[in-house]
């Protein structure tokens, strides 16, 4: 499995947009300046790009993106399968290769891609990755109704035409556009998601996330997790390992040990399907000293081996 760098994602569309004048253009000057990076792309348009050539690759993107799909699709993030029926909002970070795969011919809609940096802190207010919406775990994909659709369309169009303008302060303007695409998401998920208490517990379970989310993805052929047990993260934590069980239990509803071995199936999951590394390969990756004890580790979460899995 690949990474896609913005330079490569402009690079794919170079026949697409070499006519266009400033939404979908090629590669922006200042593309990796202090600003950061924000377009957005009409999806009719840029599936007509791709009629006769291979789908979407399964990657993982150096950026953000956040799609308005209208249409039959199937969502693939991480090892999960999405149906949409007629509309839906997908948002996706850096961390967890993602795809979309159209079902039918009616296909319509917009997406928009930013980098961390457009979102800077001293001009937003937020980190993306401390955002609900963006988070571990999060729910990526939302369902939208005739009303809930035709909104988000309407945000779109505010951003695509903004985009060919020449107000002086347009990115400002398209900033709070995305913050509000953003906060919009964020809405539809569950409230319990979206809050945590300023409890020593809540930080302490926060940064275990973090710090495990750290260890993924894994992009090197000779990279391996550094950390692989309860005592690895406590340690790393200054904690003791029963206090962190405790935290975690109390916000979570799961122990160390099983956050951490979901976590590493999801990832076996991903490097099964999605790549061609070798199951022994996969098994140093993600810490397993024998390749047997990553099949039998496979195995009892999923019924499945490894290589069963993989098909």
């Amino acid at each position: 499995m690949d990474t896609t760098s913005l330079e490569d994602f402009y690079s794919h569309k170079t026949d697409f947009y070499k006519d266009s004048n400033a939404a979908g253009i090629l590669l922006p000057e200042g593309i990796s300046n202090e600003i950061g990076h924000f377009n957005v792309f009409d999806v009719a348009k840029a599936l007509a790009q791709y009629k006769n050539k291979p789908t979407m690759p399964y990657n993982r993107r150096q950026y953000y993106k956040i799609s308005f799909i209208k249409g039959r699709n199937r969502a693939e993030y991480a090892d999960k399968q999405i149906e949409i029926e007629k509309y839906a909002l997908l948002f996706a970070s850096p961390r967890v290769p993602y795809n979309w795969l159209p079902l039918d011919e009616n296909q319509g809609g917009f997406f928009c891609i930013f980098t961390e940096e457009f979102l800077v802190k001293s001009k937003s207010g937020i980190v993306p990755d401390e955002l609900p919406i963006f988070s571990p775990g999060s729910y990526p994909v939302f369902e939208l109704n005739d009303a809930q659709a035709a909104e988000i369309e309407q945000l779109y169009k505010k951003m695509y035409t903004e985009l060919e303008g020449t107000y002086a302060y347009k990115y400002d303007l398209l900033r709070n556009y995305l913050l509000e695409l953003i906060h919009y998401g964020q809405k539809l998920q569950p409230s319990t998601e979206l809050y945590t208490s300023n409890t020593s517990s809540a930080r302490i379970s926060s940064l275990f996330i973090e710090l495990l989310e750290r260890q993924f993805p894994i992009t090197a052929n000779n990279h391996k997790i550094a950390l692989r047990t309860a005592a690895d993260y406590a340690g790393r934590l200054s904690v003791h390992v029963n206090h962190l069980n405790k935290a975690l239990k109390e916000h979570t509803g799961s122990t160390t040990t099983e956050l951490i071995r979901r976590r590493i199936l999801q990832e076996a999951k991903i490097l099964l399907k999605q790549t061609t590394r070798s199951v022994s390969e996969i098994a140093y990756a993600l810490g397993f000293e024998e390749v047997a004890h990553f099949s039998n580790f496979f195995k009892k979460e999923t019924a499945q081996s490894p290589l069963a899995f993989r098909g």
